[in-house]
């Protein structure tokens, strides 16, 4: 039970970038010949869109995802936390919020320490991350939900089909988050997951523990 209401407390966050060129499911992309023997499906564009996104989850709550720019520095990262975390966080219920802690992982941006410090302040250092009160594991994005599930399952949704422009694609990714929160259980089986991993990674000792799930 203890267990259950700490991960329930944890935003765990993470960034990520969708494209225009993501993967497209060809089974649902048939072009039949008697239509047009010459007919292409275009997978690769002349000009690269990509827009950076920042996500988190807590408890029942997938927060975002909110674009972030395209090269994302330290002091952008600060910008970020100091000015649209909050709002953000609006839809977190109050009694979750008092007592939340904030996980984010050791890229650069998220190192430096004005960022580190505002965490300090902003969460009472209740933050999880590199040298930060607790500290995040190096190169484990195993055991960030936002990366073993939340990423891959809203990308899946979002490449369905071909993206025509930016404003499809962020109206993609927008429809793809609805999805997910609509999707009844989804929240307990992500915590669920997250268990599962955890304990896999304790009786790996820290190592690979893939086999073990």
């Amino acid at each position: 039970m203890l267990e259950i209401l700490i991960l329930a407390s944890i935003v765990f966050t993470d960034e990520s970038t969708v494209t225009q060129d993501g993967i497209i499911n060809l089974h649902n992309d048939h072009h039949w010949a008697e239509d047009n023997p010459h007919d292409i499906v275009q997978s690769k564009h002349q000009q690269q869109l990509s827009i950076n996104m920042w996500a988190g989850i807590i408890g029942d709550n997938l927060i975002g995802p909110f674009v972030l720019p395209a090269r994302l520095t330290g002091e952008l990262y600060c910008n970020f936390l100091r000015e649209n975390l909050n709002e953000l966080l609006e839809e977190v219920p109050l009694n979750t919020i008092q007592w939340m802690w904030f996980m984010h992982d050791g890229t650069p941006a998220h190192f430096i320490r004005a960022a580190r410090n505002f965490l300090n302040e902003r969460f009472d250092n209740r933050w999880i991350g590199r040298e930060g009160p607790t500290a995040w594991p190096a190169r484990s994005p195993d055991l960030n939900p936002l990366d073993f599930y939340l990423w891959n399952h809203l990308k899946t949704i979002v490449y369905a089909r071909p993206i025509e422009n930016a404003e499809d694609l962020l109206q993609r990714v927008e429809q793809a988050s609805q999805t997910i929160r609509q999707t009844a259980g989804i929240f307990q089986r992500i915590r669920d997951s997250i268990q599962r991993c955890y304990k896999a990674c304790i009786e790996a000792q820290g190592g690979h523990f893939e086999h073990f799930l």
